[in-house]
């Protein structure tokens, strides 16, 4: 059972499947996002956390994504918080950085799965 006393800046309820209601979040991920938040100073709206292999969007890929390692997180972010916050985690070496910046749905993905050659940062 994590102690979510420990990520004072988050709810679990933020990270929670919306598919099966599980959250399998890591606890060293999460320290690492608490960490950031912290140097971050603001607060970070979380849109997708933990996703369970048969969640809709995990489901379509070829294999589970990093969502589904409780190591992944996608925040709603735009503009200067936007780059401020993508900043952060390339200084904080983020291992796989998502960027979402067009449309209605803006927000940066975050991961800490170390995957072999895939990009460091990739845009949607």
């Amino acid at each position: 059972m994590m102690d979510w006393g420990r990520y004072p800046n988050f709810k679990e309820s933020e990270f929670t499947c919306k598919h099966c209601g599980k959250t399998e979040m890591d606890p060293h991920y999460m320290q690492r996002l608490q960490d950031l938040r912290r140097r971050y100073g603001k607060p970070m709206t979380i849109t997708s956390g933990y996703r369970c292999p048969q969640h809709p969007i995990e489901a379509a890929k070829a294999s589970p994504g990093p969502h589904s390692t409780g190591k992944a997180a996608d925040v709603a972010v735009q503009g200067a918080d936007a780059h401020r916050l993508l900043s952060l985690a390339l200084e904080m070496n983020f291992k796989g950085i998502g960027v979402q910046q067009k449309g209605d749905k803006r927000f940066l993905h975050l991961d800490d799965v170390d995957e072999g050659a895939r990009p460091t940062v990739w845009s949607y």
